[in-house]
């Protein structure tokens, strides 16, 4: 691979050398070739880029995947059609991605500016959406289709998503793009509030409650600090609008409908006014790294109503706080690690309930008792909840992560990991929703309902075993089970649900669980 990547960037300096030979008219004497020397500055894999000082290395990897029992990549069936469990959905997706990194660096009088870029090039499975034809038929979005009997057209409410699903479509993601100069980091880079493993203590599962995880990068300007002895400092100012907002939910506008859907609410950003605040301390040294991370984040509201007579609720700001431990070489065997992470989140959810988990939840699986259709579970953690002339009051939520590696040997290793979170609702949401006693308010007052409380928590655990053949070629099996722990209980009429194709009837209040199964085979490069 060096070869290769010595040939391909010799093949530009020299494409460059003929171009301006070409571009001259007057005969003049062809300068030699420099050709690529290797840059041993900031480890293996650097080159000079020719006719600088400046060192480059490329990166990356080619993977291909299947994930079972969900039509998502990265997540379990855990709402929509997917949670409905119905045959609206697909039972698997599968991916093939293509990684490419960039990595520059200059020695500076200031120190080493450095530039890095991570994209990602993916074809992943269609989703599907819609409830099927009522004339039986099935079809993609503005496709009209015939029953058998010859009946007037009707447009089908399925359709497919056109980003990936298409034929030699694809798209394109944008995961790291930032310099880093005198200490500075500036542009789309991991949060400086994350543990170094982000999502993925010991597992390639994408759900895991329980920290903070920004693997595709947040944009920041951030300063960290090195004391020495692997010991730094950072702060960080850093964009919530991608992936820190978990919602800031009008109570007034709940409904039995949107709760069963995982909304407690309409949902009411305002749009963001400031950055989240973050700072860090981090010791990491030779018998593994220990963390200590802050957020504040700004919940800003819009209007009560639809104009700005209706008022408002005053801005409302949320923290974070996360410690995080890891122990290398560990006495089971060489190269053996145990990493873990606890969290506390007061209305800024998000830090715990990271944007590939998500917060809402509604699952259906069979009915436990007699007379009932189904059984549902659902549940919901935004930042806030406010009722119409009232405040914003925080949602709260604590929880852990973490994973054990063991490596057999040189070739095979295996991760046990888990993770548990908890979110807890204030006065106004439980007034709301279940009445101040628990039998009233939108939910709690149903006939059948006999236990009404927002409040949830959900737990997961997993196993993964890897196995690499060769040098940066691994094949990896990762087996994820998922339980929603809602305190919800008893039956109610439920109106049904069109776009989960989910009848009028009687529903059992009723704890969930999904598996799922990630297959993977990963080339690095």
């Amino acid at each position: 691979m060096k070869l290769v990547k010595s040939l391909l960037l010799g093949s530009a300096a020299g494409l460059i050398a003929v171009g301006g030979a070409q571009a001259a008219d007057l005969p003049v004497k062809a300068k030699a070739v420099e050709y690529v020397k290797i840059c041993s500055l900031y480890g293996a894999g650097f080159y000079y880029i020719p006719g600088t000082d400046t060192c480059i290395k490329l990166g990356g990897y080619l993977r291909a995947e299947v994930a079972l029992n969900t039509n998502s990549d990265f997540s379990g069936q855990l709402t929509g059609n997917n949670g409905a469990r119905n045959r609206l959905t697909n039972y698997y997706t599968i991916r093939a991605r293509e990684d490419l990194n960039i990595d520059t660096r200059t020695a500076t009088e200031y120190g080493v500016v450095r530039t890095f870029f991570d994209g990602v090039f993916s074809w992943t499975t269609g989703n599907y959406n819609g409830t099927g034809s009522a004339f039986g038929g099935t079809a993609y979005s503005g496709t009209l289709a015939l029953n058998t009997s010859g009946a007037t057209p009707a447009l089908v409410g399925s359709s497919i998503n056109g980003t990936d699903g298409n034929t030699s479509a694809g798209s394109l993601g944008v995961y790291y793009a930032f310099i880093q100069f005198a200490g500075f980091t500036m542009g789309k880079a991991v949060s400086q509030f994350d543990a170094p493993w982000t999502n993925y203590p010991g597992n390639n599962f994408d759900s895991l409650p329980g920290g903070s995880g920004t693997v595709t990068g947040i944009t920041q300007f951030s300063y960290t600090a090195d004391f020495g002895q692997g010991v730094t400092a950072s702060f960080s100012a850093e964009d919530p609008t991608a992936y820190m907002q978990a919602g800031n939910q009008n109570l007034s506008g709940a409904s039995v409908a949107g709760m069963v859907g995982g909304a407690y609410g309409v949902n009411a950003i305002g749009g963001s006014r400031s950055p989240n605040l973050v700072g860090a301390v981090r010791v990491d040294q030779a018998w593994g790294l220990f963390q200590a991370s802050v957020a504040a984040h700004d919940n800003h509201v819009a209007y009560y109503g639809a104009t700005e007579p209706t008022g408002h609720p005053d801005d409302k700001w949320g923290w974070a706080v996360q410690l995080a431990l890891s122990i290398k070489n560990i006495p089971t065997g060489a190269g053996d690690t145990i990493n873990v992470q606890a969290v506390y989140t007061d209305g800024a959810t998000r830090y715990n309930f990271q944007n590939l988990a998500g917060s809402s939840y509604s699952m259906f699986s069979g009915a436990s008792t007699a007379g009932s259709y189904q059984s549902v579970g659902f549940a919901n953690a935004p930042d806030t909840v406010y009722i119409t002339g009232g405040s914003q009051e925080t949602v709260k939520t604590w929880g852990f992560r973490g994973a054990y590696t063991h490596n057999w040997d040189p070739y095979w290793n295996t991760s046990l990991y888990g993770a548990y979170a908890q979110a807890q609702f204030g006065t106004v949401a439980k007034t709301a929703l279940c009445g101040a006693t628990g039998t009233g308010g939108v939910f709690g007052g149903l006939a059948g309902v006999t236990a009404c409380n927002p409040d949830f928590a959900v737990g997961s655990v997993g196993v993964i075993t890897r196995w690499t053949p060769v040098k940066n070629l691994t094949f990896s099996a990762d087996l994820n089970w998922l339980r929603v722990d809602q305190k919800y209980a008893g039956s109610f009429a439920y109106g049904g649900g069109g776009t989960t194709a989910k009848p009028a009837a009687v529903y059992d209040l009723k704890d969930q669980d999904t598996v799922t199964l990630l297959l993977r085979a990963q080339r690095n490069w």
